[in-house]
């Protein structure tokens, strides 16, 4: 008996050790929704990826905060592309599979999102891409189709190009652009090629377009050309590694024209290549100002000074708004379940994002305003707002 009693002791001890174990399990999120952060942490767009990471955990710890979601806290899944295309769709596949992510958001290049949506695709998890403003990424390029997982909360390339190309022409009064393209982005040769079709049918002629390439160091060759032609602006739809390098030439060797370019431009790391003195007379289009004084957007600024002792950029702010249009979407649909969470995310109309309501149109991609910023004095000054 007395052993029999020592027996069920010793498994009643053990059986609460396991519970306790489980318990453990439990709180580190066996129960949780997890949402996949898939960003470029690490590489050429580190910078842009870490500010959309960072917009993407705020915007979970607060919605935890409230009390999660479905009843549930959220888990982010952090995976780094390294700013490679084939990394991205790795990426993706851990994420979709070994880490079992209802729902994916992150991503600024387009390269690297296309790429991940192919992944997304093929295992129908939902993907909500954060930067990425090519067409390519939402829309099949062979067939034409809509992708039926893919969607992103920015605007696209030819909304961006046309506003680019029209305020230059109208605000700028120019007419004249020469234009450097980075021949190894999709995102560069679409909004290069966006910008230069509404230029055109402006009235503006486009008098040289040489390329680049990621990595590149000396610039001045191609622009000694492009200052021989004489050109009013130059457009420069690069990423700010090679923007901020390009600028910083161009104004050392007496090129003193409007430098005009896109979002890839957002990043403190820009000025600091490129130094505030050459970014005087440079505009670029974006997402979002930091100028908006709007309580929505304060709220967020403070909270995410607050997290990460910084001002957010523009993908910090879209980062935070890709995960709070997810995070609806999961609630609306009242499940976990990717097709419904896909539905959900198709029906999204009117959010009220940072960056504006927000409205995910046929083709999966955000119908909202942009605006011009001007760098002045090491500083980014708001200039103008665009609707769609």
């Amino acid at each position: 008996m007395r052993k029999n009693y020592f027996t069920l002791v010793t498994a009643l001890l053990l059986a609460v050790l396991i519970a306790a174990m489980l318990a453990g399990c439990g709180s580190a999120g066996s129960n949780d929704i997890k949402i996949g952060l898939l960003n470029e942490l690490t590489g050429g767009n580190a910078t842009l990826g870490t500010s959309s990471a960072n917009g993407a955990k705020l915007a979970i710890k607060e919605a935890n905060a409230r009390g999660g979601v479905l009843g549930r806290q959220l888990q982010a899944v952090i995976a780094d592309n390294k700013s490679e295309p084939s990394e991205s769709a790795n990426a993706m596949t851990k994420l979709a599979t070994q880490d079992q992510a209802v729902a994916v958001t992150g991503v600024f290049a387009s390269s690297n999102a296309i790429a991940a949506s192919s992944v997304a695709e093929a295992v129908k998890v939902p993907f909500l891409a954060v930067g990425a403003t090519n067409p390519k990424v939402t829309v099949d390029e062979t067939s034409g189709a809509v992708k039926q997982y893919t969607f992103r909360v920015c605007f696209i390339d030819p909304f961006q190009g046309t506003v680019g190309a029209n305020f230059v022409l109208n605000t700028l009064q120019l007419t004249k652009a020469a234009i450097l393209v980075d021949n190894s982005s999709d995102y560069s040769k679409g909004l290069a090629a966006f910008f230069k079709e509404a230029f055109a049918k402006g009235g503006g002629r486009i008098l040289a377009e040489e390329a680049y390439l990621q990595k590149d160091q000396d610039f001045k060759t191609v622009l000694t050309k492009v200052k021989a032609l004489e050109p009013e602006i130059i457009y420069v739809p690069g990423y700010y590694e090679e923007v901020g390098k390009i600028v910083r030439q161009a104004r050392e060797l007496g090129i003193t024209a409007p430098i005009v370019g896109g979002d890839g431009w957002d990043s403190p790391k820009l000025l600091e290549v490129a130094t505030a003195p050459a970014l005087n007379n440079t505009y670029f289009t974006n997402h979002y100002s930091v100028e908006d004084t709007s309580p929505a957007s304060q709220a967020f600024v403070d909270a995410y000074k607050k997290e990460y002792g910084q001002t957010p950029d523009a993908l910090a702010v879209l980062g935070y708004d890709a995960a709070n249009v997810l995070i609806d979407a999961i609630k609306r649909a009242n499940s976990v379940e990717p097709e419904k969470i896909r539905d959900a995310l198709a029906d999204t109309k009117d959010y009220p994002a940072i960056t504006g309501l927000t409205t995910l149109n046929a083709s999966h991609d955000a119908v909202k305003s942009a605006v011009i910023i001007e760098m002045k004095d090491g500083r980014q000054m708001f200039k103008a707002s665009v609707k769609p």
